[in-house]
């Protein structure tokens, strides 16, 4: 089991920026990746920016240049920051941990979420 604890959400205006934190502890154990999805109301749950064991980095396309994704093995911390923030980003945030065990059985572990919201 993964515990996940998200930080970092808030209000801004159109081109600031936030830092969003997410610390995992538990059996944290054969994590292969970390990583930030957002939902809009009425809209699915998206991935924003994935980063693997191998460091590895993936981004949508609608935030490649403004967000970037890093982690601190020493914190099991991983982060998200955010600049040039548009309105369009406003969504609730969620920390995901993909656990590969055995190197065959996947389990995700979700935080419970972080409102960022964008001003225009």
């Amino acid at each position: 089991q993964v515990q996940l604890v998200e930080s970092g959400g808030g209000l801004v205006q159109a081109g600031g920026s936030l830092r969003l934190s997410c610390a995992a502890s538990g059996s944290i154990f054969s994590i292969n990746a970390l990583g930030w999805y957002r939902q809009a109301p009425g809209k699915q749950r998206d991935l924003v920016a994935a980063i693997t064991s191998g460091g590895t980095t993936n981004y949508a396309d609608s935030v490649k240049g403004r967000f970037t994704i890093s982690r601190d093995n020493a914190k099991n911390t991983v982060y998200l920051q955010m600049n040039s923030l548009k309105p369009e980003d406003t969504a609730v945030y969620y920390c995901n941990a993909h656990q590969v065990l055995f190197g065959v059985v996947d389990r995700d572990y979700w935080g419970q979420g972080t409102q960022v919201t964008v001003s225009s």
